[in-house]
């Protein structure tokens, strides 16, 4: 079915930026929507951003005019452009699609393995 590798996560200082990516591979018909959530130890996987097929964003409030997420449909792929990071922003950042393998099937959700996101002096 649908694979989804995330890579970028690392440690950077506040106020310094990371750029996340997610490829997409496998047996792959169509995707929707692809997006970044992440989690904080101890606290509930809550969404980033996402965006459309059509290339429309969707961001937390808490990451709006820091964030941007873009998409290359030909090379199923979904990055996230962080800047001016925060403490706060410290995570497990997991990449989902919305997508299909097959054009006899309901799309379903796909999710990566997950990147650690580390905002520390």
């Amino acid at each position: 079915q649908v694979q989804l590798a995330e890579s970028g996560g690392g440690l950077v200082q506040p106020g310094g930026s990371l750029r996340l990516s997610c490829a997409a591979s496998g047996r792959i018909f169509s995707i929707n929507s692809m997006g970044w959530y992440r989690q904080a130890p101890g606290k509930q996987r809550e969404l980033v951003a996402v965006i459309s097929s059509g290339g429309s964003p969707n961001y937390a409030d808490s990451v709006k005019g820091r964030f941007t997420i873009s998409r290359d449909n030909a090379r199923n792929k979904v990055d996230l452009q962080m800047n001016s990071l925060k403490p706060e922003d410290t995570a497990v950042y997991y990449c989902k699609a919305l997508a299909r393998y097959s054009d006899d099937v309901l799309p379903r959700q796909y999710w990566g393995q997950g990147t650690q996101v580390t905002v520390s002096s």
